[in-house]
């Protein structure tokens, strides 16, 4: 049977909905004390939780505890988790490395307010990775993209930005534009508009935000056209839509045509980070930006940011031209986690071995799609990967838009039902952790093969 074949797709999307309704019931059943827990939370917290992505129906699984690739949830029931934390727990939980630095460091406090010897042990680390020689930490990905925006203007003098459709940079104003916009107000696919993606976000802030197609450097070219845009933000890997790679030749075009008109060119590797390779997607991809932003996986599961950059960009807060400050920054607690991580943790062995278990991951699971011949594919970079459901890759966002959502809700809850947690919002993607073992990482596999076998029966 064809995988194109638009009878067998409408069959597999009603069989989809089959599988949900049934699951959901499951659901419910096996949750009754994460059901109790977010309706009390509800009365204190909007939605019941402390951050709106964590919110989901029927009702959220609300986590008792976790210890290397696993979770428990308050009803004892055990996950194997390939969320972990949206990919920042690339050293797992609660590793043991992690924990004995985090309580050797408590004998030495966790906050100065002033400067400690390990920061620039943490920012060599990074500069030996990323090849940029200039670092500063900040607490979250949000920070640390809003304060390389902030670096881009200060270069240039420029106000306008450019993003992507899709991109997601945090939850600062300024990219808070067209993350997941809705297509009957996002304008053309080659030419889309800016859409604010929440209220409070203002007209002037959505002028100043120009919005293009990923994997279309025409589009950049337009945008920068005016030689009036201070950077261009950018995954080189988009992972807000599973996972989106790049076609080849379009990050090399990114940077010639960014140099030409004199704009920054800012690689938001929050997601991708030490996952995608020991050197990040920077390196895997050979492209140098002139920032990288960095969070999720270099802090151990800890919170913590960090951007650096080229003397001219770094040379705007080493003047003093652009302001950057923060209590927590580079917090000795911290640091002592990011310097385990990046020193002794997630080596450049350790790192090749976990994305090669992955490997044997994406693997299994395409071979599953492929003898059912199933319209879906599998998408890998590093120690991450994700099972997209349509037979194309997706280039875009508006390429994700049109794959099978019914489906993949179906394979999320017969999953978490089977003690497989994948994040909730169908375009996240698995993470294999450097805790997680072959056999653990390969349930997945087993797991999706039975959804597989139910849905196509």
């Amino acid at each position: 049977m064809s995988a194109t074949n638009p009878t067998l797709h409408h069959n597999l999307a009603d069989r989809a909905k089959q599988i949900t309704q049934r699951e959901l019931r499951t659901y419910v059943e096996k949750t009754p004390g994460s059901q109790a827990a977010n309706a009390r939370a509800k009365k204190v917290l909007p939605l019941g939780v402390p951050s709106s992505l964590q919110a989901y129906d029927p009702h959220p699984i609300v986590i008792a505890k976790a210890q290397g690739a696993w979770m428990t949830d308050v009803d004892g029931n055990k996950l194997i988790d390939f969320s972990m934390g949206f990919g920042a727990l690339f050293s797992g939980h609660v590793n043991p490395l992690v924990r004995k630095t985090i309580e050797t460091q408590l004998d030495s406090g966790t906050l100065f307010v002033s400067p400690a010897e390990i920061t620039a042990d943490v920012a060599e680390l990074l500069r030996d990775r990323f090849g940029l020689p200039l670092w500063r930490f900040t607490n979250s990905g949000t920070e640390s993209t809003m304060d390389a925006i902030r670096v881009a203007r200060g270069v240039t003098g420029r106000d306008k930005i450019v993003k992507v459709e899709g991109g997601y940079h945090g939850h600062h104003d300024v990219v808070m534009v067209s993350q997941k916009p809705d297509l009957r107000f996002a304008g053309p696919a080659d030419n889309p508009l800016s859409v604010p993606s929440s209220a409070g976000v203002t007209d002037s802030v959505v002028r100043d935000t120009i919005v293009i197609p990923f994997n279309d450097a025409e589009a950049l070219e337009r945008a920068l056209s005016r030689n009036d845009v201070a950077c261009f933000i950018v995954e080189p890997v988009m992972e807000n839509i599973g996972i989106c790679l790049p076609q080849p030749g379009y990050l090399e075009d990114v940077r010639r045509i960014t140099r030409e008109h004199g704009t920054m060119l800012i690689f938001d590797e929050v997601k991708t980070g030490i996952t995608a390779g020991w050197n990040g997607a920077t390196g895997a991809l050979d492209v140098q930006p002139d920032m990288v932003c960095l969070a999720k996986s270099i802090g151990g599961g800890l919170p913590v940011g960090a951007f650096g950059g080229t003397l001219e960009c770094m040379g705007q807060i080493e003047g003093g031209k652009v302001v950057h400050v923060g209590t927590y920054n580079g917090n000795p607690l911290v640091m002592a986690v990011a310097k385990t991580v990046l020193a002794d943790v997630c080596t450049q062995e350790v790192t090749a071995a976990t994305v090669a278990r992955n490997a044997l991951l994406v693997e299994a699971c395409g071979s599953i799609i492929d003898n059912a011949g199933l319209p879906a594919h599998t998408v890998q970079f590093g120690a991450k990967g994700c099972i997209t459901w349509s037979t194309d890759a997706v280039k875009n966002y508006r390429d994700y838009k049109a794959t099978d959502f019914d489906i993949a809700y179906a394979q999320w809850i017969h999953g978490i039902n089977r003690g497989i947690i994948l994040p909730p919002g169908l375009d996240e993607q698995w993470l294999v952790s450097v805790m997680h073992t072959e056999e653990e990482a390969l349930q997945y596999a087993t797991i999706f093969g039975e959804f597989v076998d139910e849905l196509t029966a």
